[in-house]
């Protein structure tokens, strides 16, 4: 793509990015057709073409976001299945982000849209905060029909129905400290807690935990560590989505100096896509740079990293049929496709791949509460697809895939890892079917 921006817009180095990314676009269109919101509205402005045409526009220009544009890159899922198709490597996610954030500084969104961002950014990426606001949502969800017939109040009607009718208790899982197997330590990882996963279902970073202890590897909760920075990233705050990372790589910088790290797992794939992107998103900063990238080389999904170990055979032989949902975040952003599937088969599990699985569920970190419409077409067509394949239960890889389809699906949807962790000995995940067969000897 041809394009003409002057010497001194080029001299801001986010600009001089985005131009590079521009420059790699062909047009060749192939984007459209694994595109979420074009597939399902069929709007060229809801597409990345269609989209890099408006971020182009607006960026070339210099000029502050208009409704129109704001309208059409809201509804983009940053779901990244365009860059897996595009055949000329456009990094359609870096142009993106840099376009939210332009709009997040020349735009004057409606009151209603300000006031529930706002909440979002003050509560989801703050446990304890988040924790209140789900006790809080059962006085609220009576309301939620009402807010629903208001445009500008729709998302609030979407964060009380997605709000769990009963929120579990905190797990010391979640607390800094140590984790040490009882046996001959075979390696030292550090473990993200995050902010909305521990507070939603704190059994998958205890079932990871669990496992890996078992597998002779130590887990440290680093002190300090928090949010990822994604939630607030992806609504346009650069500033706070920063501070997010800066914290995080100093808590496990200094875990690197104390006792040095082999990993940093992350069980939830939309933060690990944020993670993995550390290392650009402060290569401007001096000071973190460098520690950065460290963190972005060493992070890794739970299914990842479990891929590099010797397992051992499993304790029990489940044979339960799993339908494997790859999260966008998990397939699209860290281009992890083989390994949940392998590590599943292996366990023991008869693993099915529901049709149209490049296309996103509609949950995309926030997208589900500011977008609820488009999502729920998305999440309904993906359930559609998951029970056609006529299995038990439903294994994934991200804690907003798991509230978005626990909605509605028949069957028991529940992380990758809490099944691996009970082949391997480890407790049963609520709600899954019985082994079918006993302990092996």
């Amino acid at each position: 793509m041809q394009t003409s921006f002057t010497p001194a817009q080029l001299a801001d180095p986010q600009v001089a990015e985005s131009e590079k990314i521009l420059r790699k676009c062909v047009h060749c269109g192939f984007c459209t057709a694994t595109c979420p919101t074009y597939v399902t509205l069929g709007n060229e402005l809801d597409s990345p073409r269609g989209r890099i045409y408006l971020i182009k526009d607006m960026l070339e220009n210099g000029r502050a976001a208009d409704k129109e544009t704001v309208l059409h890159i809201d509804r983009c899922l940053s779901c990244l299945a365009c860059m897996t198709t595009c055949p000329s490597g456009v990094n359609y996610m870096h142009l993106v982000d840099h376009a939210r954030a332009h709009i997040e500084e020349t735009y004057k969104r409606p009151l209603a849209d300000r006031f529930i961002r706002a909440v979002l950014a003050f509560v989801l990426p703050y446990p304890s905060r988040f924790r209140a606001a789900l006790k809080l949502a059962r006085f609220g969800r009576p309301l939620s029909g009402l807010f629903g017939k208001v445009p500008g109040l729709r998302p609030l009607s979407s964060m009380l129905r997605l709000a769990p009718s009963a929120v579990p208790p905190a797990s010391k899982a979640a607390l800094p400290g140590r984790h040490v197997p009882a046996g001959e330590r075979r390696g030292r990882v550090a473990i993200l807690t995050g902010c909305a996963q521990p507070v939603l279902d704190p059994g998958i970073n205890e079932a990871t935990i669990s496992l890996l202890n078992r597998l002779g590897v130590e887990v440290v909760v680093p002190e300090g560590e928090g949010c990822c920075g994604a939630l607030v990233h992806h609504m346009g705050r650069e500033e706070q989505a920063l501070i997010s990372a800066r914290n995080n790589v100093d808590a496990w910088a200094r875990q690197i100096e104390q006792g040095g790290l082999d990993a940093i797992i992350v069980t939830a794939s939309g933060c690990g896509t944020t993670i993995k992107d550390y290392g650009f998103m402060l290569r401007l900063d001096p000071a973190y740079a460098q520690k950065a990238a460290l963190v972005s080389a060493l992070a890794r999904d739970i299914t990842e990293y479990l891929a590099t170990l010797d397992l051992p055979q499993p304790v029990i032989a489940p044979g339960l049929t799993v339908a494997y949902h790859s999260a966008c975040s998990m397939q699209h952003g860290q281009k992890i496709t083989r390994q949940p599937k392998e590590l599943l088969t292996r366990a023991g599990f008869v693993v099915r791949e529901p049709r149209e699985g490049h296309l996103c569920c509609g949950s995309a970190g926030t997208y589900n509460i500011l977008q609820p419409e488009i999502s729920a077409r998305l999440r309904d067509r993906k359930v559609k697809n998951i029970e056609a394949t006529g299995a038990e239960v439903i294994a994934t890889g991200n804690i907003g895939c798991i509230t978005q389809i626990a909605t509605v699906a028949k069957m028991p949807i529940v992380h990758t890892v809490e099944l691996l962790d009970w082949a391997y000995g480890g407790r049963k995940p609520a709600g899954v079917p019985e082994a079918k067969e006993a302990a092996r000897v």
